[in-house]
């Protein structure tokens, strides 16, 4: 994966500014003063540019472009709004005044944070921006965020008013779901989360998309995968659109639940979703439409539709990085992915390469079903408490917080440069916190057994998600059982090979077990795409993970082509991965993105 370049400036504290605040200082006239010379500033690069400080960010999400893009410095910002602001012509500026407030994450750090609404020759839009203090007195802007909200004249479909034919159900409902009288404008490939969280947001445009999973149930990769293990966020994060979770829900939803409530999600939101059916080719159309999916079907025959657009929601990666000769082990050899429950395996001994999130999950489980189990270590990783580590990460998304949407465009305002800069801050404050916690004790029971452990700062914890989606650990328990020996841990040696019994190790020790688990990570996620695309294209086909050079995401969330002259020819493709939180909020994008292709006004002002 590319990193993305480091930021040009480091964070804009106090000392930087040369400024000072105090925490009762009103920031509802400052607000106020400021935007008034925005909105008037705003037909006018130049003028806009005085407002802001040297060294400042503007994110913008389909409001001004029909990308993403974080642009950086006053000189390629001001480029930036010379160029698209006489295309967009954004007007009806409007300061949302219960959203305006101070905020001081730290003591060196402080900021007016504001909400505000506006329209442009396409949509509705919103925005943030952050004043920080000046030497002078005067506040400027260090940070702005615009996103597109929705087009005109095609509001989603919720609220007042609603449909009231009385056909819910209906034979007629059943023939739309099997396209036997019209095809689906779009194909979405995965009836996973992802899949079907834009399934709904395009339902809602009035989008009409067809959801092809392989599966025999939705929600059977959920339990398959996850019977007797958890969702690793608090359930206020994992809220899917337009149908959360009851009140009475688990902080952390168990993988069964989970995928029990997304087969509820596809039944009560009517999505068309086709199971057991497989996408088996993607390519360009001969027709006036882009593109023509071959969908295979257990016990149905095939099918080829002719779409404007495909969404890949195939997975957060590829297949495992590990491929040694099968024929020398005489067990078991699994990938996490394919993992289902330790109740599998009783009486057996299982290793589990690699000391991860996935590695210390399926360890956990293993204990609590009474199965012999050890974790071969290859390299260190970066353990925090899932206490401490989770209220500082997560820290927006509390319960009886922020409503989440409001939640959402916050975490977006911050460009992920500058977010990253913000981790290395939290890396610290939740050591601090763990160590007032006696996590310090956990953490010295690890080495002394021998685990590695590195402290993460270098990078942060955005950083490592971004940057190798890993690397670091929430500890759920697993730790401690390690450090009792109730899981076996070995780090001493690396593998050299297999033996028919187990592994031998490099420096001439053996580990004999009936059962391999790699958690060691999985190849480049366009490997998955590549088997569906024809050869000629592959070429075409970007990065999925890591950051590009302004530090967005390669194509996560994003379409895979028409970003230079030879993605052109992939217009048409978006790929939506993550987990929950991640495809909520990418998921919106793409759906606006798609409903745009559809009625022609892709594009305008681009």
């Amino acid at each position: 994966m590319v990193p993305s370049e480091a930021p040009t400036h480091p964070l804009p504290t106090l000392r930087r500014l040369g400024s000072t605040v105090f925490s009762n200082v009103d920031a509802q006239p400052i607000a106020k003063a400021w935007f008034v010379l925005f909105v008037e500033a705003m037909g006018d690069a130049t003028a806009v540019i005085d407002l802001l400080v040297d060294d400042d960010f503007w994110r913008d999400m389909l409001a001004l472009t029909w990308d993403f893009h974080t642009y950086e410095g006053k000189d390629t910002i001001k480029q930036f709004l010379a160029n698209q602001l006489p295309k967009f012509n954004p007007s009806a500026f409007t300061l949302c005044e219960d959203l305006t407030g101070l905020h001081m994450p730290y003591e060196d750090l402080a900021w007016i944070q504001a909400f505000f609404e506006f329209d442009t020759i396409v949509g509705h839009a919103s925005g943030i921006f952050r004043l920080v203090p000046l030497a002078d007195g005067s506040w400027k802007a260090h940070t702005v965020y615009t996103s597109l909200e929705g087009l005109k004249g095609f509001p989603e479909k919720i609220g007042f008013p609603k449909n009231h034919e009385m056909n819910c159900g209906t034979c007629s409902e059943r023939r739309e779901q099997e396209f036997v009288e019209e095809e689906p404008s779009v194909v979405v490939i995965g009836g996973g989360h992802s899949g079907l969280i834009l399934a709904a947001r395009l339902k809602m445009l009035g989008v009409n998309a067809l959801v092809v999973e392989r599966n025999e149930r939705i929600g059977d990769n959920w339990r398959k995968r996850y019977t007797s293990l958890f969702l690793h966020e608090p359930f206020w994060c994992d809220h899917l659109p337009y149908f959360p979770f009851p009140p009475s829900w688990p902080v952390f939803t168990p993988g069964l639940r989970f995928a029990d409530w997304l087969g509820s999600y596809a039944r009560s939101l009517g999505l068309n979703v086709w199971t057991s059916a497989t996408v088996v080719a993607v390519e360009p159309s001969a027709s006036g439409r882009r593109w023509t999916v071959k969908v295979v079907r257990e016990g149905g025959g095939e099918r080829w539709f002719e779409v404007n657009c495909v969404v890949f929601a195939t997975g957060l990666f590829g297949e495992s990085t590990d491929v040694w000769p099968k024929d020398a082990f005489n067990g078991q050899l699994l990938q996490s992915s394919q993992y289902r429950t330790a109740a599998d395996y009783s009486g057996k001994k299982v290793t589990v390469i690699g000391s991860g999130p996935s590695a210390h999950g399926i360890s956990l489980d293993c204990v609590n079903h009474s199965v012999e189990v050890t974790m071969v270590q290859r390299g260190s990783v970066y353990v925090v408490s899932a206490k401490n580590g989770i209220s500082i990460f997560l820290g927006l998304y509390v319960e009886g917080g922020l409503p989440i949407d409001i939640a959402d465009r916050i975490t977006l305002s911050f460009p992920n440069k500058f977010g990253e800069l913000m981790h290395r801050r939290m890396t610290s404050d939740i050591a601090e916190l763990d160590n007032l916690h006696q996590l310090i004790f956990l953490l010295e029971g690890l080495r002394k057994v021998g685990f590695k452990l590195n402290s993460g700062e270098d990078a942060g914890a955005l950083g490592l998600v971004w940057s190798r989606a890993g690397g670091f650990c929430i500890d759920f328990g697993a730790s401690q059982k390690i450090i009792d020996g109730d899981i076996g841990s070995k780090s001493d040696s690396n593998i050299a090979r297999y033996t028919p019994v187990g592994l031998l190790f490099e420096d001439g020790s053996t580990l004999d077990t009936d059962i391999i688990v790699f958690a060691t990570g999985y190849a480049d996620a366009r490997e998955t795409l590549l088997k569906l695309l024809p050869i000629h294209l592959h070429e075409s086909v970007q990065p999925i993970w890591g950051l590009d050079k302004e530090g967005e995401l390669n194509s996560a969330g994003r379409e895979l082509g028409g970003r230079g002259p030879d993605g052109k020819k992939l217009s048409g493709l978006w790929t939506i991965m993550g987990n929950v939180s991640l495809s909520r909020i990418y998921s919106k994008f793409i759906a606006l993105q798609i409903k745009a292709y559809e009625e022609g006004v892709f594009g305008r002002g681009y």
